[in-house]
């Protein structure tokens, strides 16, 4: 079902640029990954989607996925899809990275209840601060997180931060299947 080899190619297509750029971890690269090219696109979210579940199937599958808004809103959605494709449903959730100023004023959105198992969705990963700052939420909320997934791992931190805190770590791909090394610590 899931054609890594297709989603490689739009990755490579789409989502990839060479340069000078600052990324979310504050680290600078010669290289930035657009990934909202490849989630907000049908071909890519498909193939996201059918990825991700691939990974979930063969762990213990959670209750629900989700992960930081705006970036794993996307994602949360192609799982959530193609989980009804494929007959496996589950269920999706938003982390807001401030609680909105009206109704439950929660950090927390979607169909999930305190002891729900949730894996933690995001796009690209450097040193893993987003989804941690997702993690620190939804186990505040009393959501038990079983693992972190994400698209692409630059290699730079991210898989060692969530091994120090307990929490299994996959990705669909790592920076070397593009031919990029990690930036220099």
């Amino acid at each position: 079902m899931f054609d890594r080899e297709r989603l490689r190619d739009l990755i490579l297509q789409k989502a990839l640029h060479f340069g000078q750029f600052t990324l979310a971890s504050g680290k600078t690269s010669t290289y930035y990954l657009d990934c909202r090219k490849i989630t907000l696109d049908p071909e890519g979210a498909r193939l996201v989607g059918e990825g991700i579940l691939d990974i979930l199937l063969q762990s213990s599958f959670p209750d629900a996925v989700g992960g930081m808004a705006i970036g794993a809103d996307p994602i949360t959605a192609a799982v959530v899809t193609m989980s009804a494709v494929r007959g496996t449903p589950i269920r999706g959730f938003m982390v807001r990275k401030e609680p909105k100023g009206h109704g439950t004023q929660q950090y927390i959105e979607g169909p999930v209840e305190p002891g729900d198992r949730v894996a933690i969705l995001e796009d690209v990963l450097t040193t893993g601060g987003s989804a941690l700052k997702a993690i620190e939420r939804a186990v505040a909320f009393g959501l038990h997180v079983t693992q972190v997934i994400g698209i692409i791992d630059r290699l730079e931190g991210a898989g060692q931060a969530f091994a120090e805190r307990g929490y299994p770590f996959a990705a669909l791909f790592t920076i070397r299947d593009f031919g990029i090394e990690p930036n220099p610590a």
